[in-house]
């Protein structure tokens, strides 16, 4: 095969499919809105599963490196009650098979694997339009358009190319996130710091919760569910979020109240489950572009499992067999969204239903 792949989208799994087409000596490009590679925080810890995430770097050829990012003892993880009563725990003893690294090192791995100038930074896809015969026009914010006879949407969310395959938009899910960040937590932030341990915890109640992460060194990385609808959150601020968590142990709530910086308000949006397209000729989706679901862990390991299979199915492909690869890889694609959909649609239930949180216990401990 000798097309060369157009790509929308610099994250994990745009970044997956160009390192395997690259394997493959198949050209591609990447392009991607933001002006930098740094230009963004990229979010905080992944855990990268045996399923999915791991077979995908594999196909990368970059388990070693990956290995090298891995943050020890993280995937310790630990249930509390709203009065920071241990309901349920687990360590870390090396074996599980879900290693924690920083979302922006797997990124920065991925993106310094790529041939030089694979990526084209600084270019914000206003329009793309079919040309027919399989071929599409994408333009640029800039005034520029390149045309391809391979276009791929890693775009995420709110993507540019969806629109060529399916008339779906996302919806909100009834749930916000709001993220804060506490810095030297040992140091500065005791309390907070051993309610996390060394891993992760989890504090849900029914339409709502507090979950937090220890990441690299010191930092504590919360995020603060709520049920709310999304006018809520429209001034929201750590008095107004911290009131919905009155009565609540200190050490939990100064996951909210002691927060470094200033509140980030994250609602949480989805695809239909389900969502699939007819085959479209010379188009294709992978990642959250193709089944948004609210994050359940599963998110990046299958954006970067569909980058990965999508790349092998072209190198399998006859340069006049483009359409068959296409078809075969969506066709997996489409159970593999709607399932890791369903199962973190019963994870939020579990999480934030009415029987909150010894509803999740008791399917961590069966």
């Amino acid at each position: 095969m000798t097309t060369h792949v157009m790509i929308i989208g610099a994250g994990l799994g745009g970044l997956v499919l160009a390192r395997v087409l690259a394997v493959h000596d198949i050209p591609a490009t990447v392009y991607e809105a933001e002006p930098s590679p740094t230009s963004r925080a990229q979010g905080g810890m992944l855990d990268i599963h045996a399923g999915n995430g791991q077979p995908a770097l594999a196909a990368a050829r970059l388990t070693e490196e990956f290995r090298a990012l891995v943050l020890e003892g993280r995937q310790a993880m630990r249930i509390l009650d709203r009065d920071g009563t241990v309901l349920y725990e687990e360590g870390d003893d090396g074996h599980g098979g879900r290693p924690e690294v920083q979302r922006a090192d797997l990124r920065r791995l991925l993106l310094d694997s790529l041939p030089e100038g694979t990526v084209r930074w600084g270019h914000k896809v206003t329009e793309v339009r079919a040309l027919g015969g399989g071929r599409h026009e994408v333009a640029f914010a800039d005034g520029g358009t390149v045309t391809t006879d391979l276009l791929v949407g890693a775009d995420g969310a709110w993507s540019r190319v969806r629109p060529l395959l399916s008339d779906a938009t996302p919806t909100y899910s009834g749930t916000t996130f709001v993220e804060t960040w506490l810095f030297d937590g040992d140091t500065r932030h005791p309390a907070a710091a051993a309610a996390v341990g060394g891993g992760s915890l989890m504090a849900p109640e029914p339409g709502k919760g507090i979950q937090a992460h220890r990441e690299a060194g010191e930092t504590l990385h919360a995020y603060i569910a709520l049920s709310k609808p999304q006018e809520w959150f429209a001034d929201t601020d750590v008095e107004q979020v911290a009131a919905e968590f009155d009565g609540w142990a200190p050490e939990l709530t100064a996951l909210i109240t002691e927060s470094d910086t200033a509140p980030v308000v994250r609602p949480l949006n989805t695809l239909p489950i389900g969502h699939r397209w007819d085959r479209v000729p010379g188009v294709t989706l992978v990642g959250d572009a193709a089944h948004l679901a609210p994050p359940n862990g599963e998110g990046a390991n299958i954006a970067m499992q569909d980058g990965a299979e999508l790349a092998l199915a072209l190198a399998l492909a006859r340069a006049s067999d483009v359409e068959s690869a296409l078809d075969a890889y969506e066709q997996a694609l489409f159970p593999r969204g709607e399932a890791a959909a369903t199962d973190g649609s019963e994870l939020y239930d579990l999480m934030f239903g009415d029987a909150a949180p010894h509803g999740l216990v008791a399917a961590f401990t069966s």
